[in-house]
This record gives C-alpha cells, structure tokens and sequence, in this order.
C-alpha cells in the first residue's frame, strides 16, 4: 500500500470508523456492550452520521470499570441486537470498515451477525483499513520496532499531535480513529 518515501494512500470510497466496547476480548466467550460508528467521506469526518448504541441483555459485570458502562445503563438505554445491526448494516453499505485492531470490530460484528441473523459476516481485507496495522507497518519501516503500547490509540494519536480524548467510549474512539485514519493519511 505504501512506497519507500511516499505518503500512505487514502482508501478510495467511503469508509465506516467503527469502535466496539466489550466484557472481553474474545467473540462468543464475551458480549458486545456498545457500538459507535461515523462515517468518513474522502477527508471529511460527516458526524451528521455518528451513531451510538448499547447492547440490550448484557451483563457488564468487571468490565464496566474499562467503558464506564453498567448495568443501570443498559437496563436504561439499551437497544435490540438486531436493531442496532440492521442500523449497522444500513451505515456500512458501500463503505470500507475503518478500526483500530480492527480484529475486534470484526470478530464481535461477526458473532453478533451469526448470532442474531443466522449467517456470517465476512470481511475482505480490502474491506478493511486498519490504523493499528498503518501504523505499525509505518514504525517498522523506519526501523522502530513498537511494543503493544506504542500502538495503543492515544499513544498513537498523541504522537500525529491529535488532541486526547478519553478512551473506551465507543462513539468517542470511532471519531478517533477517523481522526487519526486522515492524519496517518495526509497528503
């Protein structure tokens, strides 16, 4: 994607920042607890289409100390799975997922797809922009080799000179992302 001394290309289209906030990190064993999603369009962050929603039925338990959160709040606010799915897939039609370790949105998505309309949901990696992946690949061309946290989101953002936002809020690090997905794409 990316040549020796040339500027990392934009993904053509339009692209879906999308961030998930779990009880865990791994799909089946552990619940999706929120979603947030904005679309990129080009160089343009439209927040007109921010969405944000948490998950009906989950049982937050320890991980509310991470996202912030809980229980009061899903029994207040919480939505149906296949609502905010439907939504989803309405908001991702024609795009390309955009992530940080996008391994996560993909796997709980997927889970949550096969689990509430009984078919997978399979991404190409063209399908995919990962800036985690961007950047890691970036470091390790110039020859600085990251540990897992250089590639946090934060410690990234801070290093492009983004402002800090407070993590784990789903909506929050979707606009993030997207954020740092223009600035890690720069012309």
């Amino acid at each position: 994607m990316f040549g020796r001394g040339k500027k990392r290309e934009l993904v053509s289209g339009s692209l879906l920042a999308v961030d998930v906030e779990t009880t865990g990190l791994k799909p089946g064993r552990d619940q999706l607890v929120s979603i947030g999603w904005v679309p990129v369009d080009g160089r343009v962050i439209d927040l007109s289409g921010a969405r944000y929603f948490v998950f009906a039925g989950t049982s937050v338990g320890d991980s509310a100390t991470i996202h912030g959160v809980t229980d009061d709040d899903i029994a207040a606010h919480g939505v149906a799975a296949d609502t905010i799915l439907a939504e989803f897939e309405t908001a991702f039609a024609g795009r390309t997922l955009l992530a940080h370790f996008a391994q996560m949105e993909v796997g709980f998505i997927g889970h949550a797809m096969k689990q509430v309309r009984g078919r997978s949901w399979r991404l190409r990696d063209t399908e995919v922009a990962d800036t985690f992946a961007l950047e890691r690949r970036h470091m390790e061309r110039m020859a600085t080799y990251p540990r897992g946290e250089d590639l946090r989101l934060a410690r990234v953002r801070q290093r492009y000179g983004l402002p800090a936002y407070r993590n784990h809020n789903a909506l929050t690090d979707a606009v993030a992302c997207a954020e740092l997905y223009l600035a890690l794409t720069a012309p």
